[in-house]
This record gives C-alpha cells, structure tokens and sequence, in this order.
C-alpha cells in the first residue's frame, strides 16, 4: 500500500499500517533497552565479583588471625589474656567495621587499643599496688616516650592504615563501578533516538526487506546518538579503572595485606613480649615519672606464673592466591576501560547485526545500498552534525552527569589510598559504601593518647551526591579547610554539568 500515512518510516511502499509502525516503535525501544541492561548486567556481573572475590579473601585474612590470637593467647598469656579478651575482640571489631565503611579514626582507634591494653597488663603485672584511673593518665603520657610495647604500635599503625585505606578502597571501588553501569544502563531513550532506533531495526520490515539487515555506519551513527551521553563517561570510567589497577599493585606489593593483615596477632604478641621482658625498667621510669603508688591491701595475684619468651605464633602465607588475585583484577579491568566508547559497535555487530561495512546491500534507512555519510566521533558535543539522530548537544542528560562525578570522587579517593590518605565524603548510608577514616596525622598527634574514652576527633566529612544503597569517598586534598573542598567539589561539579 501506499505509504503517506508513516511517520517515521519512508513513505513509498509499504507493508506496514500506522498500528503497525507503532507497534515497531514500542518494540524497538524496549529491546534496544533490554540490549544496554543486558550489556551492563554483564559489565556489573564483572566488577561485582571481583568484589566478592576480594572481600571474601581480606575478611578470611582478619578472621585467621582474631582465631590464632584466640586459640594462642589464653596458654601463653593465662590471665594478661582472659581478663582482658574484651581489649582484643573490640580491636578486630573496630577493624571489621572500619574495612565495612564505618565512619571510624583508624589511626585513633588503634591508639585506643594500645592504651587500653597498656592500662590493663600494667596494673596486672603490679598487683601490689592500687593504682588509680589519675595514676594510669600520668603513665599514659609518657608512655611514647617509654615505648612499653617497643616499635610496635607505630610501625603496626603505619603499615595496617595504609593497608586498610587502601584495602577499603578497593573493595568500595568495584561496588561503585558496578553502581555507576546499573543507573546508566537504566536510562530512558529520547522521543528522537526511539524514532532512529525503530527506522533502523523495523523500517526494512515496512519496505518488504526483513532479510536485509542494517549498513555498519548507520547502525553506528544510530547508536551513538542515541549512547553520546554514556559515551562521556568514558574519560573518567578509564581513571577509575586504571586507578583501581595501581591501588591493586599497593595491595599485593608496599601495602601488602599479606604481610600486615594477616600477622596483625603476631605483631600484639610481639608488642606483648617486650612489655613483659622490659617490665622492671618500665615500671621504674613510670614511678620515676608519676611517683610511687600506694602498696595495695590485696595482695598479689597469681601474674607471676604466666609464660615467658617469644610466642610460637606462624602466619600462614597465602602470597601466590593474592598474586592470582590481583592478576585476574587487572585483566579484567584492563578489558573493562573502553567498555563506554565500544559500547556503540559490540551492540551493532553482536545484537543489530548490522551488515559489513562495505557492504552495499545493506538498509541505509531509505532502500537496500551503501551507506555514504561518516561515522560520527564518540560523546555528546560529536553529535551536532549526526544525520541519523537529532541530538541536543546543549543538554546533557542529568542522571549520567551525576554519574560521572561519582566516578570522579572514587578515583580522587582511590588516588588518596595509593599514598596511604584518607579523606572522607561520608554519604548518609553506613555500610561499605560508607565513609573513610580520618586523614593522616603527624606522629606527635598521633603517637600520644587524645582521649581514653573511644575516637572522639572525627575525620573531615563532605556531602556528596546519594548514590542508591552505595556511597563514595574520595578527594585529591588533604589539608585545605572543609568549606573549600565543598566549594571545589561543587565547582567540578558545575563544570561537568554544564561542559
């Protein structure tokens, strides 16, 4: 029939009535949809269990050394173990949840742990005297000036933050990649790319064609007109992924979570140690400090009888499985970085199955032949010239905008963790996605006990945009004031929304 009454299809000769050119259109929509779900459930598929894998393997490295402290401490220590187990368990709990997200000093609570168990083994392994909370204070502030556990808190603080930091960081990274590919994958099609869609899978249907299938280069223009919004991610998809890369190597190299997660029982043990092996000239420099305490009316307990010596506690190595680990992150990362700008070719050779590109039997969008006019570049302001696709290229679409901040802010984060910061955009949830720890602090802040109630200074937090069930942390500055940073972040912000 004759073909006046279409409206999207060109108007010769056809087989299709106008219920039928709509019908086409919805159909046409929803499976080019169904197509970018499908696409990014496999890209999300990817990144997820790459975070399982490695979650799975940083939580059994925590969970075997909290077992091997428990199943050591009580034969070697007796009662310097028993009536403290508390000290211990909340160390490993206030691990757990920083690692989780949870808005915790990781610094401040490892100095807590010190002090706590400092304040317990002191007065245990002097019976007989009372010493009181003002007598543990005076001795608290000179302990780093002692050093009653030897190295070990500092050197133990330095290398578990870091590993921490950079631990959580990855961990939080893979979540939010595969957050930011669900919410894009979800965009909806204009009014504009619904019509080209439709001319390009359904169009050759009207004319009779249906074995014909579309030229290369205008399924191509077609789809990045359609995708130029998704296609701008590309920029900083790729920082994220190659920073997710570099942090993997400070996993499994300086910052070893092998090396320092996985023997954090033998480092408390060793600090033990030394406490015991010192105790006399300890307890003489803190009585030289603080003065004598009162001889207490209890008497003696039995903590002489414990064990002495060094601890037979062994870390198992598990280096080859983290090494594994780590290679089969970067090759999928690596296969991961250009997933945006091939986004438009994988879906028109694989699910439009377009034609080759010199093919000239193929549908152009009006008839069987070639295709003439170019393949336009990847991104929104490539679009202005699109014959296919009308694109305004001067309103870019929000929900992606967004997302493309929420890659920038954990690339800024992971940035921090591949030198060891922290810095905190702490989101309203409290679970992985949550905020950081406290910055980095000097040694002479650090190295001395703020408080002996828990973490009381908490690190900077910014707002950042509500990113569904998973939030993101990062900054590239560490020392600026807070109301700069929002300033700044906000500035980035209005540049990639308006840009």
């Amino acid at each position: 029939i004759l073909g006046e009454h279409l409206r999207i299809c060109p108007q010769g000769y056809t087989c299709c009535t106008s219920e039928m050119e709509e019908n086409f259109a919805n159909k046409s929509r929803s499976e080019f949809e169904a197509m970018m779900k499908e696409a990014g459930r496999s890209v999300q598929t990817i990144l997820t269990a790459q975070h399982r894998s490695f979650d799975s393997y940083f939580q059994d490295l925590l969970n075997k050394s909290e077992k091997a402290l428990y199943d050591a401490f009580p034969s070697i220590y007796g009662e310097l173990y028993t009536q403290n187990m508390k000290v211990f368990k909340d160390l490993y709990s206030e691990l757990r949840r920083y690692y989780r997200g949870s808005n915790i000093n990781l610094e401040e609570a490892l100095n807590e742990f010190w002090t706590r168990l400092l304040e317990r083994l002191f007065k245990l392994m002097n019976p007989q005297y009372h010493i009181t909370d003002e007598y543990l204070d005076c001795m608290v502030k000179h302990a780093e000036q002692h050093k009653p556990f030897g190295e070990v808190p500092r050197d133990l603080k330095v290398k578990a933050t870091r590993a921490f930091i950079a631990a959580r960081s990855y961990a939080q990274g893979f979540l939010v990649g595969s957050d930011v590919v669900k919410k894009v994958s979800q965009v909806s099609l204009s009014h504009e790319c619904t019509r080209a869609i439709m001319k390009l899978m359904y169009c050759p249907h009207c004319r009779g064609m249906s074995s014909v299938k579309p030229c290369n280069n205008y399924c191509l223009n077609v789809v990045k007109g359609c995708l130029a919004n998704q296609a701008d991610l590309n920029t900083e998809w790729k920082y994220l992924m190659d920073s997710l890369a570099v942090v993997a190597d400070r996993i499994d190299g300086p910052y070893n979570i092998d090396t320092v997660i996985g023997t954090i029982h033998m480092r408390i043990a060793e600090a033990i140690s030394n406490l015991q092996e010192n105790k006399d000239s300890i307890t003489a420099k803190v009585f030289q400090g603080c003065g004598n305490p009162k001889i207490s009316t209890k008497g003696s307990s039995s903590e002489d009888k414990r064990r002495r010596g060094k601890v037979p506690l062994e870390a198992k190595s598990s280096a080859q499985a983290l090494e594994m680990l780590v290679l089969d992150a970067k090759g999928n990362l690596t296969a991961l970085k250009t997933y945006w700008v091939t986004l438009p070719g994988n879906l028109c050779s694989k699910k439009v199955m377009a034609s080759s590109a010199a093919d000239d039997k193929c549908w152009n969008g009006m008839t069987k032949g070639s295709y003439l006019p170019e393949v336009m570049g990847d991104g929104l302001a490539n679009q202005i010239n699109n014959p296919e696709v009308e694109v305004d290229i001067t309103k870019p679409d929000m929900t992606i905008r967004q997302q493309i901040m929420q890659l920038k802010i954990m690339t800024n984060r992971l940035g921090n963790a591949n030198i060891g910061n922290d810095v905190d955009f702490q989101d309203a949830s409290d679970d992985m996605s949550g905020s950081g720890s406290g910055d980095s602090c000097p040694d002479d802040v650090c190295g001395k006990r703020l408080s002996k109630s828990p973490s009381t200074r908490q690190p900077e937090t910014h707002a950042i945009p509500k990113q569904s069930g998973h939030g993101i942390s990062g900054a590239s500055i560490t020392s600026l004031p807070s109301a700069f940073l929002l300033l700044s972040v906000a500035f980035i912000a209005a540049q990639h929304l308006w840009r």
